[in-house]
């Protein structure tokens, strides 16, 4: 009997192994044999060359360069400031999104409710940009226009220091509140319809049963999604900041993976571009490290 359930157990995992080897094949190609490049960050790199070719080791010189450059601090200052603004609004607003969209008794306006606002997750950046620079151009811009019309003076949203951080956490909450929401939508409904019910016999009403019994009861998946999105802190959104920003708004908008795209791409600074990425995916790795021991310590996650 122990042998035939040995054996049927073996079969299953050799079929989910068969299952897992593509995604395996594929994530090893694409994430890990690039690794080797990450020596770059210590040449003096020369395309010419190839990436084996005989290469010229600078050691630490290309870190030294990066950090001497007179605006490598502020656009890690902006990738800071700009992720952990974002961070403070994802955590909070899709919390409360949830808890209002629950609050929907009708069915039919629930799903329209849910559908309208996770559409905008599955419209590329690009779109959105354009559609950004359309209506909040200074000139023709719908806002200016109604902004005009109270007597407030045109705003360059997009070309404005001020006004270009708040301009990007404002599209990234409308871009991606909706669907945060749906980990706490799944949280609320696995909450017991009978501490509702209590709650009603003793007199709550539904913004007390929603202060005191559903918030409290998703605490623990809300302090799991915040510690987990503290990994991507320095992933300011390169998609969103390349395609709105510009060089008007460099000392605030500019970001790691702007700033890497520029010297590696544009002016073709391999090795600094290669130094940049390094840096980021060490303070990454501390920062993911320090996010799943917080979940594991407040949350209870864990990986395995």
């Amino acid at each position: 009997m122990l042998n035939k359930i040995g054996n049927f157990l073996r079969k299953r995992t050799t079929t989910y192994i068969i299952m897992l080897m593509p995604a395996v094949i594929i994530l090893f190609i694409y994430a890990y044999i690039p690794l080797g490049g990450l020596a770059i960050a210590f040449q003096k790199f020369i395309p010419a060359k190839g990436l084996f070719g005989k290469q010229q080791w600078v050691g630490v010189d290309n870190f030294k360069y990066l950090f001497s450059m007179p605006n490598s601090m502020q656009v890690i200052r902006n990738t800071f400031i700009i992720s952990f603004l974002k961070l403070i609004t994802i955590a909070i607003f899709p919390v409360v999104l949830a808890v209002l969209i629950n609050e929907v008794k009708l069915t039919s306006l629930k799903k329209l409710i849910q559908t309208s606002v996770y559409m905008p997750h599955f419209i590329s950046w690009v779109i959105i940009s354009a559609i950004l620079v359309d209506i909040l151009s200074p000139s023709t811009g719908i806002i200016n226009k109604l902004l005009s019309a109270f007597g407030v003076e045109s705003i360059f949203f997009l070309g404005n220091n001020k006004w270009f951080v708040p301009t990007l956490v404002v599209s990234e909450l409308w871009k991606e509140c909706g669907f945060s929401s749906v980990v706490y939508l799944a949280a609320i409904t696995g909450i017991n319809h009978e501490l509702y019910e209590s709650a009603t016999v003793d007199g709550a009403n539904r913004w007390k049963q929603a202060i005191y019994i559903t918030i409290p009861c998703i605490s623990g998946t809300i302090v799991l999604m915040t510690f987990l999105k503290l990994g991507n802190i320095l992933d300011a959104g390169f998609e969103q900041v390349f395609n709105l920003y510009n060089s008007q708004v460099y000392e605030t908008g500019d970001i790691l993976d702007t700033f890497i795209y520029r010297i590696g791409i544009v002016n073709f600074q391999y090795s600094l571009a290669a130094a940049a990425g390094f840096f980021k995916s060490v303070v990454s790795l501390f920062f993911v490290s320090v996010s799943y021991w917080a979940a594991y310590k407040f949350a209870d996650y864990k990986i395995f």
